[in-house]
């Protein structure tokens, strides 16, 4: 295990400041010679040694950095499991062609059997050692006990068949855990009962592809893990007095959930979980799914949910060939050492001690924290030593050269000490390194002399003009005299004037000390990024009245943003009259307003539309059609002046003109489908009229004519007026669609009728059934003729009411003649409401 991997594994982000904590190790010499000309199949884990398996049937026992103890060539294909004692003396072996043998390390006596089908999984008992324990299971199509009796031979008992292969079996003390097609079980070897079964949640998965991982947190808890579905299961004592014929024991799963990837393998970590995910993702390029980098997480378990401590993307070997069953996770719970095992890599990771730690913290170039944990780590270091161990380094740092690195330790080593900063300072000036401390000095609460601040400002401005502005931007103002600093910067301009960053400089230190003229002028000058920021912040709106044609200038967008979002300092008139000899500004700026409000800026679209047609004629469509207060006879000049064919058409059909808009069409757009768009617009017989007079000369027209003309007029007439001998176009395929269309209509209205009728049908229905309801009739109820009760005082006495559907009522002897129909009675009521005013009496008379 000579192999450090500084490169195979990562963190989730690379350039993350959260230590890892997990490290990791290949594992090398002999497993390197094994895995060039095999693959390995499994591994098992002891103290002592590990236990490799291969797909060409041999089992290797490796030290733990890889040499080769022993070798056993076992089968001629793949081995399946190697399962070991606690006291790591005795081994079980299965392989893929059915052979299963148990048998110590240090004597070749033991179980040796050939069956007929694939052991896929096998286990002894943890203490397998002692005589009354030589017991172990094997899983193919069903799980076998075998055990030794006292005549020294292997008694074979069925725990379990029939729904399909056994995939993982894990033995703890007396606890059998096992996995198949359907879910995972688990045996009580002392009771000999089976206590639970825990169901497959993914079923979709197949459970070769997709296998079971099973592991024992202890002697109780037993975690299951299967797809993307994780279960933590808790063996408990059942109360005797709710036994009746239940197993002494039951199962409670105090935890579940689901994970992002798809589980390989699980270890206990403490009261922690590591689990090894196979991962796929999506190619950038294709559509189809490839497998990435394994990952093996640290997480901690909640009842419903997990929280991840740590993530580690492993680049093992071929990663990019293997699938989900070719992963396994074994772990040594003695030293917390986790194995990842794929074909053609086995990869250790294990917890990081305070050395690597500070490793880490050294390797991050957090030397204060390094200190710290060495502090912790090494007792002979005390606490007042520390600044002194400080300063030595940085003494160190600035004899080797690296001038920022010890400029950096000065933060933390000499913390509040302003005597020692100064001190620092000057030794940096002595060795002309000003520039690397400058950078790291006091500048909150404490803070050095004015003059400290001043000189090294000074240091720049000789020698670095964008150093020099870096600090003036960083710097608090009060730091430093500002008046001194504006005058040094002045007396550099005098050689240099036309420097952008000794400029952009001043125009900040004028900022600082409220010279904002002075600033405005210096940004304008410069056609700074920031002039429009400084105005805003600082109000400075009355000062750019008369500079409005510069900032367009230099950005228009910005500009036109800034003064309409401000129309209350520098109002539309004002800018109009700033930019009346600037007309293709002009326009950009009228342009924004009348997309934020078609009619803050009305008194202006007269002039926009020569604004529009000379500068932006793609909008002045839109304008035309969105302004409310645009001259249309205005605009129509110009247009016809300009020959633009598309705003003249839309202006004369807005006039009204629509039969010149349709001659343009027609004679200067030559475009069929424009003029018929247009004329259903219009929706006028006179202007399909004219359309058709035009075209029935020109057969590209009246192909177009006959191709959408059917839902509007009727095709006979533009078919009368064609020319005999004329040929047309595409003829028989506008015939076609001609009678699809008549068709098309032809079904909608036998559809319609059909809907019609069914709903004329439902609604008499429903009026049948409401009027066929009883009317409740009471004494609050009162005739409509007479307005006495409807019901008499006596209800012995026989008597009558016609009560109608309209919910009138009246005494029978109070309604007048039944009318002109004989036998049919009307509400006189309702009537003489059809009737309209006036109808009632005469009812009444008659």
């Amino acid at each position: 295990m000579a192999e450090y991997l500084s490169s195979t594994f990562s963190n989730q982000e690379e350039d993350s400041e959260e230590e890892p904590k997990l490290k990791y190790e290949r594992l090398s010499n002999g497993v390197t010679e094994i895995l060039q000309k095999d693959a390995a199949s499994c591994m098992t884990v002891h103290d002592k040694f590990l236990a490799l398996g291969t797909h060409f049937g041999k089992v290797f026992l490796l030290d733990i950095q890889g040499n080769v103890t022993q070798k056993f060539e076992i089968s001629s294909v793949k081995i399946n499991q190697i399962s070991l004692d606690e006291s790591g003396e005795h081994v079980g072996i299965c392989s893929e062609d059915g052979k299963v043998q148990v048998f110590g390390l240090y004597t070749r006596e033991g179980f040796h059997e050939n069956f007929d089908c694939p052991i896929k999984v096998v286990a002894v008992h943890p203490q397998f050692t002692r005589s009354n324990y030589k017991q172990f299971v094997t899983g193919g199509n069903k799980l076998l006990l075998y055990e030794r009796n006292w005549l020294n031979r292997w008694k074979t008992s069925v725990l379990h068949e029939g729904e399909g292969s056994i995939t993982n079996i894990q033995w703890r003390a007396n606890l059998i855990a096992w996995s198949n097609n359907v879910g995972v079980k688990i045996y009580d070897i002392g009771t000999k009962q089976r206590i639970t079964n825990v169901l497959r949640d993914n079923v979709s998965l197949r459970p070769d592809m997709y296998p079971c991982s099973l592991c024992w947190k202890d002697n109780a808890t037993l975690i299951v893990g299967w797809g993307k579905s994780i279960k933590i299961c808790v063996v408990k004592e059942r109360n005797p007095t709710e036994m009746r014929d239940l197993p002494s024991r039951y199962v409670e799963i105090v935890s579940a959930f689901e994970t992002e990837f798809f589980i390989s393998g699980l270890a206990p970590l403490a009261d922690q979980l590591v689990t090894l995910y196979f991962v796929k993702e999506n190619s950038e390029h294709m559509d189809e799914e490839f497998r990435a980098r394994p990952r093996l997480d640290i997480i901690q378990t909640l009842p419903e949910s997990c929280e991840e401590i740590s993530s580690d993307a492993l680049t093992v070997r071929n990663f990019q060939d293997n699938e989900c069953r070719d992963y396994r996770l074994e772990h040594s719970e003695g030293e917390s050492l986790f194995y990842i095992i794929s074909p053609k890599d086995i990869v250790v990771a294990k917890e990081r001690d305070q050395d690597d730690h500070i490793d880490w913290l050294l390797e991050k170039k957090k030397y204060e924290e390094a200190l710290m944990a060495a502090e912790i780590s090494f007792k002979n270091i005390k606490r007042h030593d520390v600044q002194k161990i400080g300063m030595a380094y940085i003494n160190h740092l600035v004899e080797k050269g690296d001038y920022d690195s010890a400029a950096r330790k000065c933060q933390k080593v000499l913390g509040k000490n302003m005597d020692l900063w100064e001190n620092e300072v000057y030794r940096f000036k002595t060795i002309g390194q000003l520039k690397a401390i400058s950078q790291y000095l006091p500048r909150g609460d404490l803070r050095l002399r004015p003059a400290i601040y001043e000189m090294i400002l000074h240091e720049f401005l000789k020698t670095d003009y964008e150093g020099f502005a870096t600090l003036i931007r960083e710097w608090p103002g009060e730091l430093y005299n500002n008046m001194a600093i504006v005058q040094a910067v002045s007396d550099h301009l005098k050689r240099d004037p036309t420097n952008r960053t000794l400029l952009t400089t001043l125009a900040e230190l004028y900022t600082y000390d409220q010279r904002y003229d002075k600033a405005l002028e210096i940004y304008l000058k410069l056609r700074h990024k920031d002039v429009y920021q400084l105005i805003h912040k600082h109000n400075l709106f009355a000062s750019i009245e008369d500079k409005i044609v510069l900032l367009m200038d230099f950005d228009k967008e910005k500009a036109v943003d800034m003064l309409l979002d401000n129309e209350d300092k520098i109002s539309t008139d004002r800018v109009v009259e700033e930019l009346a000899d600037r007309p293709e500004l002009l326009h950009v700026y009228l342009h924004k307003l009348f997309k934020r409000d078609h009619h803050k800026g009305q008194k202006y679209h007269e002039r926009q539309i020569g604004l529009y047609a000379e500068y932006d004629r793609p909008n002045l469509l839109p304008f035309l059609r969105d302004s409310t207060h645009c001259p249309l006879e205005k605009a129509l000049e110009v247009c016809q002046q300009r020959n633009f064919v598309e705003e003249t058409v839309f202006l004369l059909s807005r006039m009204g003109n629509c039969r010149r808009a349709l001659q343009m069409i027609m004679e200067e757009l030559e475009d069929v489908d424009k003029a018929i768009e247009f004329a259903k617009e219009q929706d006028d017989a006179e202007l399909w009229e004219d359309l058709i007079s035009y075209s029935i000369d020109k057969p590209p027209f009246i192909t177009g004519l006959l191709n959408n003309i059917g839902t509007h007029v009727d095709p006979i007439l533009l078919i009368h007026r064609i020319k005999e001998g004329m040929e047309i176009p595409n003829l028989r395929d506008s015939l076609v669609k001609i009678l699809q269309d008549y068709n098309l209509q032809i079904l909608l209205r036998e559809g319609c009728k059909k809907i019609l009728v069914a709903d004329s049908l439902s609604l008499l229905q429903k009026m049948h059934r409401t009027q066929m309801r009883g009317v409740r009739v009471d004494e609050e109820n009162i005739c409509e003729s007479c307005h006495a009760t409807i019901l008499p005082s006596d209800m012995a006495k026989p008597f009558n009411v016609v009560v109608f559907h309209c919910r009138h009522m009246f005494h029978k002897e109070c309604l007048p003649s039944s009318g002109t129909i004989p036998g049919v009675q009307f509400c006189n009521i309702c009537s003489a409401k059809r009737r309209g005013p006036g109808g009632g009496i005469l009812e009444m008379k008659k």
